[in-house]
């Protein structure tokens, strides 16, 4: 079942085998968020569209990441992001992050969203980190309702998704000791998708899920 949604951003070239290992896992894999370099980068580097090639070729949605800056970064340079994961990654989705919460901010994603959708991203993820207002959903496959640590997400008090069915909720995890279960209190809070990682401080998202490192 394909309920992983993995950020992932070390350089192929440098971690080679964490690379492998997720091309392995592509059955469980609902999509991989591509990152070179805080987006895109300002060139095209063939040890990522090599790697996005094979995830590609395995089924899996290639999701470019752009950072959106909660609404402050200007609309044409997140689609100059865009354009430039699918020129030169393939990338088939989005992966936006830092989004707002609120729906003060809504028709700036929506924009955001034609534009993407109009760029050839077929899947739209938005990382709010927290339970947005429900009107994002009107946009998105994706929503990303919790991202932090292991501790805190324990701690939290869960609350009932008050959008409809039609967009996958996913929670993002890091500080996550290897005797957790994360993927069964996703499942418990209502998330389709989730990403749990031991990775902590300011770049967690530089090691593999626990149920990844052994992949075959």
């Amino acid at each position: 079942m394909s309920t992983l949604l993995v950020p992932y951003y070390e350089h192929p070239s440098v971690r080679p085998a964490a690379w492998d290992a997720i091309v392995a896992a592509a059955p469980r894999l609902y999509g991989v968020v591509l990152n070179p370099a805080s987006g895109p980068g300002d060139r095209p580097d063939a040890a990522f569209a090599e790697v996005a090639a094979r995830l590609r070729a395995e089924g899996v949605r290639v999701l470019g990441y752009a950072d959106t800056d909660y609404g402050r970064r200007p609309a044409t340079e997140v689609v100059r992001d865009l354009t430039r994961h699918r020129d030169w990654f393939g990338a088939d989705g989005a992966f936006l992050d830092q989004v707002p919460s609120g729906p003060e901010e809504f028709e700036h994603y929506q924009r955001l969203a034609v534009a993407a959708w109009g760029v050839g991203c077929g899947t739209l993820v938005l990382n709010h980190g927290t339970a947005p207002h429900p009107c994002y959903a009107r946009i998105a496959d994706v929503l990303v309702t919790f991202e932090g640590t292991w501790a805190s997400y324990r701690a939290q008090i869960p609350q009932p998704w008050p959008g409809g069915p039609d967009v996958r909720l996913c929670h993002l995890v890091y500080d996550v000791p290897p005797d957790a279960d994360p993927e069964a209190l996703a499942r418990a809070r209502g998330a389709a998708l989730h990403c749990a990682v031991p990775g902590t401080g300011d770049h967690p998202w530089g090691t593999l899920p626990h149920t990844l490192e052994n992949t075959p």
